[in-house]
């Protein structure tokens, strides 16, 4: 496997292993035609509302314990409308001190199998910066095991592998 990768941000070549992978939409709303798109959503690359459905993109931390840093997966979680707004109400200013919001997971994430619907917790916090999504403390997948425990380089380099896949 090559030790580089084009970054879909800037789409320059960077070295090393990529560590985040990020999803434009909700799987739900991805799978829509165009025509269903326009007519049932609204979205930008924060927020979305699929008929009276909200989601909010987050991101949910790997830590790679060898490397001191993190796979970051760039994820959607559903939310209750009341969270969705209580999100937009503090987009701006910093939302560390709101505690952690209930969720769900809008995207399947390969290598963990059939993720949609897992629940999650959503933190918000700096307003430069997405919010956090941390699996439930009594969750035993994979995932969760992985989100609490971290991963090493050796699965780091499978991860990147499957999902190039």
């Amino acid at each position: 496997m090559s030790e580089h990768f084009v970054c879909s941000i800037c789409g320059e070549t960077h070295a090393g292993l990529t560590t985040d992978w990020a999803y434009n939409l909700p799987d739900e709303v991805w799978a829509l035609s165009d025509p269903e798109k326009a007519a049932r959503t609204k979205y930008d690359s924060d927020l979305c509302r699929l008929d009276d459905r909200h989601f909010i993109r987050c991101i949910l931390p790997v830590p790679i314990v060898e490397q001191q840093s993190s796979f970051c997966w760039g994820a959607w979680a559903e939310v209750e409308q009341s969270t969705f707004y209580r999100y937009v109400e503090l987009y701006e200013v910093d939302g560390s001190d709101e505690p952690p919001h209930s969720g769900k997971l809008a995207n399947t994430l390969s290598v963990y199998g059939h993720t949609i619907g897992v629940p999650v917790l959503i933190q918000f916090g700096d307003p430069t910066k997405r919010p956090v999504l941390s699996t439930q403390p009594n969750d035993e997948s994979l995932l969760a095991r992985e989100q609490r425990l971290g991963i090493d380089d050796a699965r780091h380099h499978e991860i990147v592998a499957r999902l190039r896949g």
